[in-house]
């Protein structure tokens, strides 16, 4: 039976982060997450690429502190 709670624990882990990541995806350009400094865009007339390097790094600096906090050592 302890199998099953590790594993419910890491289900309730991974359901807040994919809340988080949801609720910065429906409000993130509201807020300008997403349009940080430090992200690239390249546009021509029929091309477009664009490179979230600062919003990348925000969103692991969040995924850490939060694994830390549930990891429970």
């Amino acid at each position: 039976m302890a199998e099953f709670d590790s594993f419910g624990k890491t289900l309730m882990v991974l359901g807040a982060v994919l809340l988080i990541i949801g609720a910065l995806f429906h409000f993130g350009g509201k807020i300008g997450f997403g349009q940080l400094p430090g992200d690239i865009h390249f546009k021509s007339d029929n091309f477009h690429v664009y490179f979230p390097i600062m919003t990348s790094i925000v969103v692991s600096i969040i995924l850490t502190i939060l694994f830390a906090l549930f990891r429970g050592r």
